[in-house]
């Protein structure tokens, strides 16, 4: 009879992760002498549930049968409201929420806040639908079959999640049924993924054998699903808790048994089953070589004997009794080494540290002889050394590679190590868990990390932006998500702009809830363009500084008031939640000039100024940072203006006189014309070489003869 185990059999890793808190919470209880309760059983699982009992953990039914010490929140999860009423009775809560069902919780009550009605698909009494319905401020619909679907009321908008140990099938059928149902609908996927998992290996195993035997409790949900699955899958199919339900008569005439568990069904009641089940296949193929031997005789025998089978030595034959001595001796061998573990190669075993060499470590693994992990197998990075990682007394996982003839056992390290890692891994991947990993260097594409294993950050999974140079990573730790993983091709590929994404959405939506007009805060410059500058004011959330709220005077360009990176105080003039705009203002930070105008400032003073602009009916000269006053067409000259750039020009330095001042208004007067003139210096007049009278008539000869005549005797002589 052949026994074939299904692929993804029993506990799920949020199940484990449940056990493995309350087994380190009722331990933490014991030490500190406090009582440790869980709000109905961790798991679906009386053997399971009896072990934790006897190391302290005491089955509540209500909230008031807890008296104090520690509270286990199951994996199922709890309503809200029960949360909030365990902590104000102060008790401890150790939160063992699948991730899955938190998920499923979160997503509900994000449904409900978007004007969603939320629709489960599950079962009504279920713990975890509970938990569901708990975190809703309305109601929510339950639904188990389309039938029921077919049977709600219709709304407008209609958001479905699923019990996480849903069948796919019927998920997928309910939601067909509910489309007719709401104008809008909005469907999460929320089964867990180990789930469909265990119910299509476990489906597929039983179209390919005679009997099915799903193992887990009788009041596990998610085993009866199980094994209603596999008896669609045409399998002769009994639901057992453990190996004693086992009957013989069972498996008359079967060849091939397939063996699956629940999520909720311990390792060692699988172990148990299949053990009992090799029993069962010895003793079938025992009674059926006797058959073969002597129908009769052996029939005769059995039935004389109530089944027991003896062979006793030929009597009078010499060596009986030493032969009977051999085989006591022999069971006594058994029975010592029974009392060692038995291991196999590629078994993951804990042991102890011994002893630590030069080149090798010695470990306790409970054998009869101690395993030896060589160099090579300890896992060790780039420039660290055996001491580095590993000490005697130390508590280590380790593979057990081979064991040789003489009892000898080669372990690694190295594999354990790699085991683990890809398990936290693919944990991490199915909830969404940040994990942390150090930049080993920058390659084409991205950048190369350590998680255990090596994982590559593809270049546009770095940051939320576009990063030009990847070398300034290489050394950091990044904090990371898994958005991809292939065990076999040793494929792990992870992203830091999820992360960074995720914190940003979550410091937005708390900037904007909490942000006020008129606050002060303080922000970096990351951008300048030409109508103004973007500000980060915490978490990469950014605000508009436009150009004119600057400065009180006018700037031409927002280059001229602040650089990138620089760290400014700026005031919040305006929150838009709905398109998700913040305004900011950096004057408003700043002394208003016009606040004490009057007083820096008299009508009638005449003052100097630069012309800032030059328009058609006039100019505006700024008399200091944030003050300008227009000097109207009609006070720039004595004369009629046509265009004031006739009399001044911008950027012309000009004397002013004030007319008038209006603090509240911003705005002063002011005149050119009015600014008195200052009185023209006397010009000194040169006399006229040659001042003849108006009668008289003066010849080029008469101003020149003498001198010509000079010449002509020279030439002469």
């Amino acid at each position: 009879m052949e026994i074939i185990l299904a692929k993804h059999a029993g506990l799920c890793f949020g199940v484990k992760r449940a056990l493995d808190l309350t087994v380190e919470a009722a331990n933490t209880a014991a030490a500190n002498k406090e009582r440790i309760y869980s709000l109905g059983p961790v798991i679906h699982n009386p053997q399971a549930v009896a072990q934790l009992e006897q190391m302290g953990v005491m089955v509540a039914g209500t909230l008031d049968e807890v008296e104090s010490g520690y509270l286990v929140v199951r994996s199922h999860g709890v309503p809200a409201s029960l949360r909030e009423d365990a902590q104000r009775r102060g008790l401890k809560l150790v939160d063992a929420t699948c991730p899955f069902v938190r998920r499923s919780i979160r997503w509900a009550s994000d449904l409900e806040k978007n004007g969603y009605q939320v629709v489960v698909v599950g079962e009504v009494g279920h713990p975890e639908i509970q938990a569901v319905l708990g975190s809703l401020q309305g109601q929510g619909w339950v639904i188990a079959t389309p039938a029921e679907a077919k049977e709600l009321s219709r709304c407008a908008r209609m958001g479905v999640v699923a019990q996480t140990t849903q069948s796919f099938d019927n998920y997928r059928a309910c939601v067909a049924a509910l489309m007719e149902k709401a104008e809008e609908i909005r469907v999460y996927n929320t089964i867990c993924p180990a789930t469909a998992q265990r119910q299509a290996a476990a489906y597929d195993l039983a179209q390919k054998v005679d009997v099915m035997l799903v193992v887990g409790g009788h009041n596990s949900a998610n085993t009866s699903r199980l094994a209603q699955m596999c008896g669609q899958g045409g399998a002769r199919t009994y639901h057992i808790e453990t190996e004693a339900e086992l009957k013989k008569e069972w498996f008359d005439s079967v060849t091939r048994v397939g063996i699956t568990a629940g999520a909720s069904t311990p390792t060692w009641l699988i172990e148990g089953v299949i053990r009992r089940m090799k029993e069962f296949s010895e003793e079938k193929q025992t009674m059926e070589e006797m058959d073969a031997l002597n129908p009769e005789e052996t029939e005769e025998t059995v039935s004389q004997n109530d089944g027991a089978v003896e062979e006793a030595a030929p009597e009078g034959e010499e060596g009986a009794p030493e032969a009977a001595a051999s085989e006591s001796d022999m069971s006594l061998k058994d029975k010592y080494e029974e009392t060692f573990m038995t291991i196999t190669p590629g078994q993951m075993v804990t042991g102890h540290v011994v002893q630590v060499g030069d080149d090798e470590v010695l470990v306790d693994i409970g054998y009869k002889s101690e395993g030896v992990i060589p160099f090579r197998e300890l896992g060790l990075r780039s420039g660290q050394s055996i001491e580095d990682v590993i000490k005697c007394g130390d508590e280590i996982q380790v593979v057990v590679t081979r064991v040789e003839d003489e009892g000898n056992v080669l372990l690694s390290k190295r594999r354990a190590d790699t085991i683990k890692t890809w398990e936290t891994l693919e944990e991490a991947h199915q909830t969404g868990q940040v994990i942390e990993a150090r930049v080993r260097e920058r390659v084409k594409g991205g950048l190369l990390v350590d998680v255990g294993v090596r994982g590559f950050v593809p270049a546009s999974h770095v940051a939320r932006n576009y990063v030009e140079n990847l070398d300034e990573y290489v050394g950091q730790n990044l904090r990371l998500k898994v958005i991809e993983l292939d065990r076999e091709r040793n494929n792990v590929v992870l992203s830091r702009k999820e992360v960074l994404e995720e914190e940003y959405q979550e410091a937005k939506a708390r900037i904007f809830a909490e942000l006020q007009e008129g606050q002060i805060v303080t922000g970096i410059v990351r951008r300048i363009t030409d109508f103004g500058a973007f500000v980060d004011i915490g978490s990469g959330v950014e605000g508009l500084l436009h150009v004119s709220e600057m400065a009180w005077s006018r700037v031409n360009h927002p280059s001229d008031i602040v650089s990138e990176n620089d760290e400014i105080r700026v005031m919040v003039l305006n929150v838009d939640r709905e398109n998700e705009r913040i305004s900011l203002g950096l004057k408003q930070t700043l002394p208003d000039p016009w606040d004490d105008i009057e007083e820096r400032y008299r009508v009638g003073e005449i003052v100097e100024g630069q012309v800032t602009r030059v328009v058609d009916f006039g100019a505006f000269v700024k008399l200091e940072d944030g003050v300008e006053g227009l000097v109207h067409i009609s006070q720039m000259a004595d004369h009629h203006v046509n265009d004031p750039r006739e009399v001044v020009q911008e950027g012309e330095q000009v004397q002013v006189k004030i007319l008038s001042i209006d603090g509240d208004a911003h705005r002063i007067g002011l005149s050119i014309r009015e600014v008195p003139k200052a009185s023209p210096e006397p010009v000194e007049e040169t006399p006229p070489r040659y001042s003849p009278s108006d009668a008289d008539t003066v010849t080029i000869g008469d101003m020149i003869g003498d001198d010509l005549a000079e010449l002509f005797d020279q030439v002469d002589d």
